[in-house]
């Protein structure tokens, strides 16, 4: 009886041992994970950063180029967000799923890499 008691708890303390290595092995992975992905887009972020900079200061010279093209530069900036305008709603309306869909097959790639 006494041989099963102890058994049983050498048994238990394994368990609880086995239990714990797999919580820390999981933190970890998670760890890992979590790491890999940030590490990715922080580049990706800073690249993003540099092109809406670059963009952002063509487009204002853009607007200001059409705006002393047609005599008021209020002219050029309404030309400009007009075309934007109107390529945001060809995305929005063609491409929006098919983004949505290789944004979130990228994550996932990430995450399962």
């Amino acid at each position: 009886m006494e041989s099963n008691k102890e058994l049983f708890e050498s048994l238990l303390g394994k368990v609880a041992e086995y239990g714990k290595t797999n919580y820390e092995l999981l933190k970890l992975k998670v760890l890992d994970k979590a790491s890999d992905v940030i590490s990715s887009l922080i580049p990706h972020s800073v690249v993003f950063v540099l092109i809406a900079f670059c963009l952002f200061f063509f487009n204002l010279g853009l607007a200001f180029w059409i705006g002393e093209i047609l005599d008021n530069t209020f002219f050029g900036f309404i030309a400009v967000a007009a075309f934007y305008g109107i390529i945001g709603l060809i995305v929005r309306l063609f491409m929006f799923k098919g983004l949505k869909r290789i944004v979130g097959n990228y994550i996932i790639k990430q995450v399962l890499k």
